[in-house]
């Protein structure tokens, strides 16, 4: 049963009258009734989790794993629960939400075996030599702790990954920090089902009241209260540019600014080399559209700009691009904001001097339906004016007709910061395009070669993030193991007596992890 009140730590509360439904964006229907969070549940929610963060930073990460793995087993056991009430909250297809439900689950036990393993405290000993010259060498060691508690957003296109549980809150846990989750009102009774079973989960494990809460509001707000709170020391959030920037502005005019970890959206780029555009237009044609039109264009990978050479060889290239663009199919987006943000900037675009209508999907009746489309331009139009860059979220794409390799070196030079790029050569093309290999590592996280960049592998390897404005800090990643260090800082002891020193520092290694032993990678002991 749907409550549609706060939980905060281990209660859970309604002390406000501001009300607000979630509805089924595909028929308009009320799902439930839902509290947006009061002054007072801010405040609580907050003095739990710095209370909590003094407990929990202090348990192993046997613990903590133990944690995360009870989490993925509640989330595994309302597994068709959470599918059933997810679709009718997004309309996004049981196909994916169930990819994306596993994705999350597995993600959680990710983090439980990173913290098993224990390398990524990036433990580090230097030894004292009292005897050396011209000074003694004092004994330090070095590792990473959890930062304090962290605020996530939930996004509204990933209601399992990137939301109540997603990979914030799960690295943010691995970390040690407590997590306060402001829910995405596109998709609350879908993070109700998801917040209940970590709570159920924190209890089961004897992890602190405070550990997890989570807060709802339509509005501003919560998010507000939340970000400039002291007791927050990071956010992690997944959304537009506008909310992304505002997030951040905000953190860094605090008394004492946090880091804020903001994804803000990105056009991913598509180069298409000569060889490719000409021998193999149709192949590539008919995979493009999969990944401009998949999941109804709802994907921070989706790939919003296409750029190739237009020439006598690739002269069928755009023909086959409108070919297979024409059997796209449109569907339901997950909000009415989004479906009306995407239909204004088609819109807009297809007004822009010099832009034209390629290709169209097909369009479907009914309430918030995102329909594909794909524009044209050349490289003149295109670099005159910034705003052609810019994401437009949903089933859209501009393909921009350079007439050299030096113009499309040229405006690889000129991009923004994204997500990714994507190249598409033969190997011969490759060779000849080095220069842009060694471009687009200075504008993206991700580079692919010769495929498309939605679908985002969750691997020790994996970076999800990219310059600015695609991100609010380029150093991080929000998929993978190594987004755990968004929400860490390092602590060095110096001549720390060994029964006070931290367990993953003391001389007889009792955790048997890898540390750096006076610069040696080892499991060994102090000798």
């Amino acid at each position: 049963m749907i409550e549609g009140k706060q939980i905060i730590g281990f209660e859970i509360k309604a002390g406000g009258d501001v009300l607000w439904q979630s509805t089924n964006p595909a028929t308009g229907e009320k799902i439930a009734d839902f509290h947006s969070a009061t002054a007072t549940e801010i405040e609580e929610a907050a003095v739990k989790a710095a209370s909590a963060f003094l407990i929990y930073r202090k348990k192993s990460g046997l613990e903590k794993a133990a944690f995360l793995d009870a989490i993925a087993a509640e989330m595994t056991a309302i597994s068709d629960e959470l599918l059933t009430m997810c679709i009718a909250e997004t309309a996004l297809l049981h196909v994916n939400l169930s990819i994306e439900l596993n994705r999350t689950i597995n993600q959680l036990k990710m983090f439980g075996n990173l913290l098993r393993e224990g390398s990524w405290l990036d433990a580090r000993i230097e030894t004292a030599e009292p005897n050396r010259t011209p000074r003694p060498k004092p004994d330090v060691r070095f590792m990473h702790i959890g930062l304090g508690p962290v605020l996530v957003f939930g996004s509204s296109n990933f209601p399992f990954a990137f939301s109540t549980a997603g990979g914030d809150t799960a690295a943010a846990l691995a970390a040690g920090c407590p997590v306060i989750v402001k829910a995405h009102p596109a998709h609350p009774a879908t993070g109700e089902l998801v917040a209940k079973a970590i709570q159920r989960a924190a209890v089961k494990t004897g992890m602190p009241d405070g550990v997890f809460s989570h807060l709802y509001d339509n509005g501003l707000a919560v998010a507000q209260a939340l970000v400039v709170h002291p007791v927050i020391k990071a956010v992690g959030f997944t959304g537009s540019y506008r909310g992304g920037k505002a997030i951040f502005d905000m953190a860094v005019r605090r008394d004492e600014p946090i880091p804020v970890y903001a994804e803000m959206g990105s056009s991913n780029p598509v180069f298409v080399l000569p060889e490719i555009a000409k021998n193999q237009a149709d192949n590539f044609a008919q995979g493009f559209a999969a990944s401009v039109s998949a999941s109804v264009g709802q994907l921070c990978t989706n790939p919003g700009i296409l750029l190739y050479e237009k020439s006598k060889d690739a002269e069928d290239f755009a023909n086959k691009l409108q070919e297979h663009f024409q059997h796209t199919v449109g569907g339901v987006m997950l909000a009415p904001n989004i479906s009306g943000a995407y239909n204004a900037g088609v819109q807009h675009r297809a007004e822009h001097p010099g832009v034209e209508t390629l290709s169209k999907g097909q369009t479907l009746e009914g309430l918030n339906i995102g329909s594909p489309i794909l524009f044209k331009t050349d490289s003149s139009v295109f670099m005159a004016d910034a705003t052609l860059a810019e994401e437009i979220f949903g089933p859209e794409s501009i393909v921009v007709e350079a007439t050299s390799k030096d113009e499309i070196l040229n405006i690889a030079r000129n991009l923004s910061g994204h997500l990714t790029a994507t190249i598409h050569g033969t190997q011969a093309d490759l060779e000849a395009y080095k220069e842009l290999i060694t471009i687009l590592e200075l504008k993206v996280g991700r580079i692919i070669i010769n495929g498309f960049p939605t679908g985002v592998d969750v691997s020790s390897a994996m970076v999800h993030g990219g310059p600015f404005p695609a991100t609010s800090d380029s150093r991080a990643t929000s998929v993978g193991t190594a987004s755990i260090f968004r929400f860490t800082r390092p602590v060095a002891y110096q001549n720390m007596p060994d029964t006070l020193l931290p367990a993953e520092l003391q001389n007889n290694n009792p955790l048997n992890i890898w540390r750096r032993l006076n610069g040696a990678v080892s499991q060994g002991r102090v000798s």
